[in-house]
């Protein structure tokens, strides 16, 4: 028997017990499989779908109900206004991490501006930040070859020109800049998640790379690293902004004061959390 659009919805009843969304990850289910938006489902309930598009449904509503995340099940994530490609071999953009983007934007006002993606991953973020300021000049690198080159495709599908992408351990194949040719901005949403914390076995988070998001014993790690090493990389009066977990605001303010950082500040996310510290080099 043919099932219409709103009996298929109504499977999200299943995912209500592994997803807080689970109405709209069966909406994007089913939206991904029709290859339609959610307002057509919502326009036509009534549609029947054919028998494989409805065999598809239900697999791919299997694998979420295992836990595998949305995103990777359909294979792009939203970000900032843009719809990006994701992969297994780079973490899911998410909303919490706009916080950056915004911050950078509010920051910096001058039209012309060299920024550095550290750890860029999908290229999210600095192709978010280059898809509102078409006169900034954008650097993003990333350690894994395969994030390389997901976020050139994502590069090349959001048509931006003004961002460079090539593979690097944090700083190592970045030339060290001469007076003029540093950057305004350095920006990271490095690993921070403490080895052997019981969240990695939950969630979305046990299909990322563990790369992307364990950094040593306290989670400190490469905030470490990002934060000494900026300094030989801003200009005067630039700027460094890096997203943390809530519980380490204070100690990533003590890395920004140690390196010589002023104004160091801590931004909320919009769960009133901390999430992004910033400082400006004198």
């Amino acid at each position: 028997m043919m099932e219409s659009v709103a009996t298929l919805l109504a499977r999200s009843d299943s995912l209500l017990q592994i997803s807080e969304s689970a109405a709209l990850d069966t909406e994007l289910l089913l939206a991904y499989v029709l290859n339609v938006d959610r307002t057509w489902l919502k326009t036509w309930p009534s549609h029947q779908p054919a028998a494989e598009q409805t065999a598809t449904f239900e697999q791919l509503l299997l694998r979420r109900l295992k836990g595998e995340p949305i995103a990777f099940i359909i294979g792009t994530q939203g970000f900032w206004t843009l719809d990006l490609n994701v992969s297994p071999q780079t973490l899911i953009p998410r909303p919490e991490t706009e916080l950056l983007v915004e911050t950078a934007l509010e920051i910096w006002k001058l039209p012309i501006c060299r920024a550095l993606d550290l750890g860029t991953g999908s290229g999210a973020i600095a192709l978010a930040l280059a898809s509102e300021r078409p006169n900034w000049q954008l650097t993003a690198v990333d350690s894994i070859e395969g994030a390389v080159q997901l976020a050139e495709i994502n590069r090349q599908n959001c048509q931006l020109e003004n961002v460079e992408i090539y593979q690097s351990d944090w700083f190592r194949e970045i030339p060290k800049p001469d007076g003029g040719s540093k950057y305004h901005l350095i920006i990271s949403n490095p690993p921070y998640i403490e080895a052997g914390d019981p969240h990695l076995q939950q969630g979305d988070v046990r299909f990322e790379p563990e790369s992307a998001l364990v950094s040593g014993l306290d989670g400190l790690h490469a905030l470490t690293h990002i934060i000494r090493c900026a300094t030989d990389y801003l200009e005067p009066t630039g700027w460094l902004l890096v997203e943390h977990g809530y519980q380490q605001a204070a100690d990533v303010r003590d890395l920004f004061s140690a390196a010589g950082f002023t104004s160091v500040q801590t931004e909320v996310d919009l769960n009133f959390l901390d999430r992004v510290t910033l400082g400006c080099l004198p």
